[in-house]
């Protein structure tokens, strides 16, 4: 794509696809929940505490009938949590969510054909300190150079006696300032 046609995330999208990312991504979102602890410690509760297997008579079906009723009684809530941790996941500032965020905008980069990374955190903490300096430096030269008004009146006098004997053609002006 050439730099003058608009990137949609559409584009973006198509080329995370193609070019495997996605699949990537998602495999490692599967594998982190699959280490979630608390997920795991959460979903077995709710299975230890479910009322198809705390019925009279449970031990009697078999596993299939325990199963289908198992996951007819708790699949809303588990995939409610399991869902709420990748969108923990995916949103987090560091680890996975950072390299999701990065990735995404080095592909928008390179089919906009603009320099990677526009907004990485790096840069944007580095560009808010260089402009904090920045900042500060105008300030610090503003107070250096602000003068009383008395000053400002003294030297305006001299400026106007200069000014005026030079136009009058007085060489003696040259020491004044």
């Amino acid at each position: 794509m050439s730099s003058s046609s608009v990137i949609t995330p559409e584009d973006v999208l198509e080329s995370l696809m193609n070019d495997g990312t996605i699949d990537a991504l998602r495999l490692k979102i599967i594998n982190q929940l699959k280490a979630n602890e608390e997920l795991k410690s959460t979903t077995i509760k709710m299975a230890e505490e479910s009322k198809v297997l705390n019925t009279p008579g449970a031990e009697k079906q078999t596993k299939r009938e325990l199963f289908d009723a198992l996951r007819q009684e708790l699949e809303g809530p588990v995939l409610e949590k399991a869902s709420k941790s990748v969108w923990e996941l995916i949103l987090e500032k560091d680890g996975l969510g950072k390299e999701i965020n990065e990735t995404v905008e080095r592909v928008f980069c390179r089919l906009s054909g603009r320099e990677p990374p526009l907004f990485s955190s790096s840069n944007v903490e580095n560009q808010m300190e260089k402009e904090t300096e920045t900042k500060e430096s105008i300030n610090s030269n503003k107070k250096a150079k602000k003068r009383s008004i008395s000053e400002v009146s003294s030297s305006e006098g001299n400026d106007e006696v200069a000014t005026t004997k030079k136009k009058q053609g007085d060489s003696s002006t040259d020491h004044v300032t």
